[in-house]
């Protein structure tokens, strides 16, 4: 079985691994294959699984009462190449593009990713796995940081992604993929304080 470091998204990979060796990794830990290196990423926090758990209950609703599609959670493999398999907070895939669809992964770029970030894969999800996503035709792109509150909506155009909008505390978002979606900010990101120890 291959045994992966933690990795910047920032060092050369000294052998560059395959789907094929992705699979034999063990099944105790969460990896990415970004560009041939193995990644493991770090657990997520408590505020990350709570902005996941709020945004994709509101999401997941939307898709399933208006029969849009399907939406996924980490560790979902969505596998965009050999050399490039990664697991996406959420994901959705639109029913016309069903088909790529797989039992054990997805086979293709979704339509649409969410990131949700953190201190220590702020740096990938901003910078290597947007060109990723565009490179590869995910047609909208969320970046969520729970710590100040804000998800950034990015639309793959011509030369990558373009920002439409930053949404934050005391806004609506809106979603160009997700016609009539509306989420609440103060609902998402305010409700992890309703459930803390309390003084």
């Amino acid at each position: 079985m291959l045994r992966a470091e933690p990795v910047s998204q920032n060092s050369p990979a000294t052998t560059r691994l395959t789907y094929e060796d992705y699979l034999k990794t063990p099944d105790d830990e969460r990896y990415e294959l970004l560009d041939g290196a193995l990644i493991v990423p770090p657990a997520p926090n408590t505020a990350h699984q709570s902005v996941q758990a709020e945004l994709g209950w509101r999401m997941a609703r939307f898709i399933r009462e208006g029969g849009l599609g399907h939406l996924f959670f980490a560790p979902t493999d969505v596998v965009l190449s050999r050399t490039d398999v990664v697991q996406p907070d959420l994901l959705f895939i639109s029913s016309q593009r069903a088909h790529i669809i797989a039992p054990a992964n997805i086979q293709g770029a979704p339509d649409l990713i969410v990131e949700i970030r953190s201190e220590s894969t702020a740096e990938r999800d901003e910078s290597f796995k947007r060109q990723l996503y565009a490179n590869f035709g995910v047609k909208e792109y969320w970046l969520v940081d729970p710590e100040a509150a804000t998800i950034s909506i990015l639309l793959l155009g011509e030369y990558g992604y373009d920002e439409a909008a930053t949404y934050t505390l005391g806004q609506t978002l809106t979603s160009p993929m997700l016609d009539g979606l509306l989420i609440n900010l103060d609902d998402l990101f305010l409700v992890r304080d309703s459930t803390g120890p309390t003084s």
